[in-house]
């Protein structure tokens, strides 16, 4: 099955920016489309509920105004992440806001629904779930998603435990519509090796996180930097759901992050985004900073422009290389 065309005909790079609450807003976003990636963010960074609406106006009208400019380049297209859990109270006016200004491609999360995917399907966007295992894959499709989003070992924030080789198997096994795998990738040849592995798309986060563009204070960023893969630490204390964190976080924060206590699952709340089951005083993505294992390929704060440059630059090498064995 041949990808959709909002997920090929105007992308530079094999690419989506993953959605990463706090981090990503309209600024980032903007950037990452008119580099040529999907650039992504979570309806819930834009607080109070309004916000969602000026930030989705403010999108559209500057990926207008850069394809009237560029027709020859014209602007990746872009995403917003819902929640799909309970606790959201935002969900169902979140919605009616994507649909009322026709957001093209939504990402769902932490939950699959029906009545989500119908609404976004009215008015010709598509829907991207992401899924630990193949078996919440399964549900998602059956559910009406048109594609999914594999998050692998190593991804930031909340992640799975599998290893990608058998995670996108078992997936293409029995689907063979559009597939993305999250997942430690921070440099091109990791976009071409998530191909070869079956996926469609590279979905990238960490490496976005050092940029001008993104909303991350000044030693966030820094600590993204001078971190490697040996840095993160995987634990659900922060939000009852398992994820990675930056050791570096957790210890400013005045915690062990080797002797970390384990969270209450039913504890997860994503109603207000600072809710934090089992680490008081700590806020977990405002002090506790997530990150995936891939950034020991990160090595200095740019526009993210020059990221998504750097990462085709090394995408086409990779290319080169394999053609040399």
């Amino acid at each position: 099955m041949s990808l959709p065309p909002i997920l090929s005909e105007r992308l530079r790079l094999p690419a989506v920016a993953s959605p990463m609450f706090i981090v990503s807003g309209p600024e980032l976003v903007i950037a990452q489309s008119k580099a040529g990636i999907v650039g992504s963010f979570p309806s819930l960074n834009a607080r109070p509920q309004s916000q969602f609406r000026e930030w989705l106006v403010r999108i559209n009208e500057e990926l207008a105004k850069h394809d009237a400019d560029n027709p020859e380049q014209p602007s990746a297209p872009y995403a917003v992440n819902l929640i799909v859990h309970k606790s959201n109270d935002r969900l169902e006016e979140d919605l009616a806001t994507v649909v009322e200004h026709r957001v093209p491609i939504v990402i769902t999360s932490l939950g699959a629904r029906p009545d989500v995917n119908e609404a976004v399907h009215s008015y010709g966007g598509i829907v991207l779930h992401d899924i630990i295992n193949d078996v919440f894959a399964h549900k998602a499709i059956e559910r009406g998603a048109d594609g999914l989003i594999a998050v692998a070992a190593g991804a930031g924030g909340h992640a799975g435990t599998q290893s990608p080789f058998a995670l996108l198997s078992e997936i293409r096994a029995w689907f063979d519509g559009p597939l993305l795998l999250s997942g430690a990738i921070a440099h091109g040849r990791n976009i071409l090796a998530a191909q070869a592995a079956g996926a469609d798309l590279a979905y990238i986060g960490s490496a976005f996180i050092p940029t001008d563009e993104a909303n991350a204070v000044p030693g966030y960023k820094q600590m993204i930097v001078d971190s490697a893969a040996a840095d993160i630490v995987y634990s659900n204390l922060f939000t009852g759901v398992h994820g990675n964190y930056l050791r570096g976080s957790i210890t400013a924060a005045g915690m062990d992050p080797d002797n970390l206590a384990q969270s209450d699952p039913s504890a997860m709340d994503f109603g207000t985004g600072d809710t934090e089951p089992g680490a008081p005083g700590a806020k977990p993505w405002k002090d506790i900073w997530g990150s995936g294992q891939g950034i020991g390929a990160v090595d200095a704060v740019l526009p993210a422009a020059a990221v998504v440059e750097r990462l085709t630059r090394e995408y086409e090498a990779a290319k080169a290389r394999l053609l040399t064995l």
